[in-house]
């Protein structure tokens, strides 16, 4: 089964909906080095429709125009890209297709494929929050930005269960931001407050 990694970008109080205004403010090059990272040996793209419609938008004309980001525009045209939408219209940027049937059935039949051993869900909140709900994401990847965005979508909803996330790694960058992989975990155990008066503050001194 193929690996499925989310990589979002996000502020301080949980705010996926990037604001250029601050989020561009913190890309630099660790940054960069990073999201890299996220998008090496991906087979392929998982994207919602409003994601996909922002990246087929800009980035091949980024990869026509030769600029400094050329190549990794031509390396997002090059993969192979499968699109949650319920809309008829051609997708129109090479390689992309559109998902079929039920979200999560059809993600696991993709990672089921033979030769599929990495798929990547850049931003698509209502993709990712669906395949925490089914337990099928592996890696959470954040790129925490040191600012309450106080306004915008988040990742995650009201609802039940709690997600326990185990942390992988993390790294912190010199703007503040913070990066964070995280896979699903487990509650460390049923434990209440009488169960932790020995690891209060002055506990054992009186």
């Amino acid at each position: 089964m193929a690996t499925i990694v989310s990589t979002l970008f996000i502020s301080l109080d949980g705010v996926v909906e990037i604001d250029p205004a601050w989020h561009f403010p913190y890309f630099d090059a660790h940054m960069g080095a990073a999201v890299g990272e996220d998008y090496e040996d991906v087979d392929v793209l998982l994207l919602g429709r409003g994601t996909y419609d922002s990246f087929a938008g800009a980035w091949p004309d980024r990869e026509a125009a030769g600029g400094e980001d050329a190549t990794f525009a031509a390396q997002l045209g090059d993969t192979r890209k499968v699109v949650a939408t319920r809309g008829d219209q051609d997708l129109g940027w090479r390689n992309a297709e559109k998902l079929r049937g039920d979200l999560v059935q059809a993600v696991s039949a993709i990672a089921a494929e033979p030769g599929v051993g990495k798929i990547l869900v850049p931003g698509s909140i209502s993709v990712v929050r669906q395949l925490l709900a089914a337990g099928l994401l592996d890696e959470l990847r954040l790129l925490v930005h040191p600012v309450a965005a106080r306004h915008g979508m988040r990742l995650f909803d009201e609802g039940e269960p709690i997600y326990p996330l185990r942390l992988l790694r993390s790294e912190i960058f010199p703007t503040g931001v913070v990066r964070l992989v995280y896979a699903p975990g487990e509650v460390p155990g049923a434990q209440a407050y009488e169960d932790v008066t020995d690891k209060v503050p002055g506990a054992g001194q009186g």
